[in-house]
This record gives structure tokens, sequence and C-alpha cells, in this order.
């Protein structure tokens, strides 16, 4: 097993193959495609070990995350090749000035460098991860849980033989083989090594980054996320928003974990909320949604009583926490106070409480009428992302090839001196 060190040193070292390779990076992007593809059933084979060791530790929601197939993997290519489309970031001129003394300011958009992903549970994040960096000018470190190694390997290979393929340092994209927490803390101290380091994955992980990286950290991935159902919404809609953003895939940080309705439809409401998400999906065959219910809304549906932590918690599961507000003021303070600053959404067809929950909701994504499960770097056009920004420094929401650039100021004068 190579040293975290070791593998950080040759990735910084393989860093300046990137330079000035505009045509070479997007060369490189459609060979990793192709080699996803061709590499499949060797990757889907690794996938399946892993599948099989986590059934022991592991429920349905957390092996849905893991698992990949075959159409997956054609996703990962196909999210390549989106990648590979898309502007290059590195050298746009993002801003133009001219000084009276006849300077002329530049301020540039660059590669930040080495960048480091720690990740849980999701393979595809592999790919997302490394296509991004190399696209945007940067090299990047990956270092995944023990849970999905062989398939993270697996998909690492084939990114290697994509990088080769096309004439540029496998080593661009490393892989931390070491799945101990002492990997992690390496790559949150190596200073001069990593220029930022971001981590995917659950509550724990993200505050042990928080608190003890001396790199440059970027929070993401926990989502408490919010639907607020207004008096005014239109209930049909607001059901099936509701039904999508909680079971289309409870297991990632863009599915709703609590629900807040207005008590003027509450009582009308929430009948049919039990209906469509209990009831109906038992009755055909698909796992029903545990609704755990706030005093208010105790006392017009049957369900589980929501306990202390019930609406701070990100289940990533088949669970809703639900509570009945007075109107939108009590929501943007119900949110303000538990969420996490992923992403919320209002169903409504009012123009001021729209206005108003719009403007006073301060998280990454805020939707009007739509599922908060379109928050995610494909869906917002991005190709993929490296993650989703809870933070408002120095990017806010999914981290795409823009947010993965820096910018410095290029000067250029005929012999100015102050």
């Amino acid at each position: 097993m190579k040293a975290t060190h070791d593998i950080l040193l040759e990735t910084r070292a393989a860093l300046p193959a990137l330079t000035g390779a505009r045509e070479r990076k997007n060369a490189a992007l459609e060979a990793i495609a192709a080699r996803l593809l061709s590499e499949r059933e060797s990757i889907l084979a690794a996938n399946r070990l892993d599948v099989e060791a986590a059934k022991e530790k592991y429920g349905s929601v957390m092996i849905d995350r893991l698992t990949l197939t075959e159409a997956r993997i054609d996703g990962m290519a196909q999210g390549v090749r989106e990648v590979a489309a898309l502007p290059d970031p590195e050298g746009r001129v993002i801003t133009r000035t001219e000084r009276p003394n006849g300077l002329v300011i530049e301020k540039t958009s660059v590669p930040l460098g080495v960048i480091a992903i720690i990740f849980e549970s999701r393979p595809n994040v592999t790919s997302d991860a490394a296509v991004l960096a190399l696209k945007s000018g940067n090299a990047v470190v990956l270092r995944g849980g023990r849970e999905a190694f062989r398939s993270n390997a697996a998909i690492v290979r084939a990114i290697r033989l994509g990088l080769e393929d096309a004439g540029l340092p496998g080593a661009l994209v490393g892989f931390v083989e070491d799945t101990d927490h002492a990997s992690a803390n390496e790559l949150m101290e190596a200073v001069g090594l990593v220029d930022l380091l971001t981590p995917r994955g659950g509550a724990g992980l993200i505050r042990r980054c928080v608190e003890n990286a001396r790199v440059p950290c970027i929070q993401t991935g926990t989502g408490i996320c919010h639907i607020f159902v207004d008096a005014s919404a239109d209930q049909d809609m607001a059901l099936k928003i509701i039904e999508n953003a909680k079971t289309s895939r409870p297991s990632v940080c863009n599915a709703e974990e609590v629900l807040l309705v207005h008590e003027d439809i509450a009582g009308e409401f929430l009948p049919k909320l039990r209906r469509r998400l209990t009831e109906e999906r038992a009755e055909g065959g698909r796992i029903p949604v545990e609704l755990r219910l706030d005093p208010r809304a105790a006392g017009i549906i049957d369900g589980t009583p929501a306990g202390e932590r019930d609406f701070d918690t990100e289940f990533l599961d088949y669970i809703l926490a639900v509570a009945v507000v007075r109107d939108v003021d009590e929501a943007i303070a119900h949110i303000g106070k538990h969420s996490t600053g992923h992403s919320e959404a209002i169903v409504t067809r009012s123009p001021e409480s729209e206005e108003k929950f719009t403007a006073l909701v301060d998280s990454a994504a805020v939707y009007v009428n739509a599922s908060t499960r379109f928050t995610d770097g494909g869906e917002f056009g991005l190709g993929c992302e490296m993650g989703i920004s809870t933070q408002k420094l120095h990017a806010r929401g999914p981290l795409g090839l823009e947010e993965l650039n820096t910018y410095k100021y290029v000067v250029r004068g005929n012999g100015q001196i102050r």
C-alpha cells in the first residue's frame, strides 16, 4: 500500500502537465469516458464485491448509494462528455480595467492547484470529482470510504488509462489506498500539497474536516432540506413535489427531510399527504414514508410523534418530519433555526409569499414550486459537481468548473512607476 504522503507528492509533481493543455484536457475527458465504458465489466465486478460485503452492515437505502449498474456507468460516461463540452474556465478574463495611468488590469481565472476530496459510499463521485478537477486545470487526490474501495479503485484505473491514452500522466488523479482515519487526517494537514479540501459525506465527516483541517476547506453535503406548503398552494402539485423530493432517492443530500404546512390548509392537506406517502405507496409495493409529526400535525393525522432531534436530523431514509406553521413568516423562522443551508422550497400561488420566501430564506438553493432534488451539478447545467457547498465562501451551491478556479490579477504597463 502506497503511503498517502507519497501519493500527494506524485500528484503535485504531475500538475505542470496540465499547463497549456486546453485541447489535451478535452481529449483526455473523451478518452476517460471511453475507458469507463470499455472497463465497465471490471468496474461492475469490483462493485458487486463491495455491495455484497456492505449488505452485512447497511440497509437498503445505503446499498442503493453504493450500487453501480450498467445504466449508472453509462450516466458517468455521459457526465464526463458533458463536462468536456462545457467552456473551459481556465484563463478567462473576468474583468478588465484600464486605469488613468495606462495600466491595464485583468482579473483572470486560474486553477486552484491540487484538490483533495474525502467522500463516502457513492462511487460515481470518483469520476465526477476527477473530471471536474481535470477540466478546470487542477490535479485531484481522491479518498473514498472502505465500503466502496474496490469500486473506486476500478474507476480510478479506468480514468488513469484514459489520461495516458491522451498523453497525460495518470498521476494527475491520485487515489488514497489507506481508508483509515489517519489518511483523512493527513489530507487535512497537507499544507503545501493540498490547495483545497472538500469533504463530501455525513455530518460527522464534515465536522471533522472543519474542526481539524489546516488546509482551505469547503463544507459540502449535509442537507436538512425543507418544503413549505403555503395556504394558496396547488395541493396536487405540492403532493407530487413532496413525494419526489422525499422518495425519488432518499439517501442523497438534496432529498427533503422536513415538511412545513400552513395551518389554514393543514386539516385538508395532511390526510392527503398521509394517504399519498404511506397508504398508496404500501398498496403499490413501494416503501412507505414514516411521518414524524409535531403536536399540531399529530392532532390531524396518525404518525410517529416527532422526537427532540427530528427537525435537526438528515434522515437519508424514508422518514419525513412534519410540522404545522402559522404562516410564511413562521416557516421562514423555522427554516432559519433548523436548516443546514442546502435547499429549501415553497409551494405557493401567492406572489407575496414567493417574494418573501425567496428573499429571506438564506440557503444555497431556494425553489418555488419545484422539488429540491434539482440541486445537482448536472441538473444546473454544470455537467456534474464536486459537491454542494453549504457555506458562503468562496463558493456556494454546486461546485462546478468555475468554483474550482480562483483568480489572479494580470497587470500590463509600459514603464509606469508609483
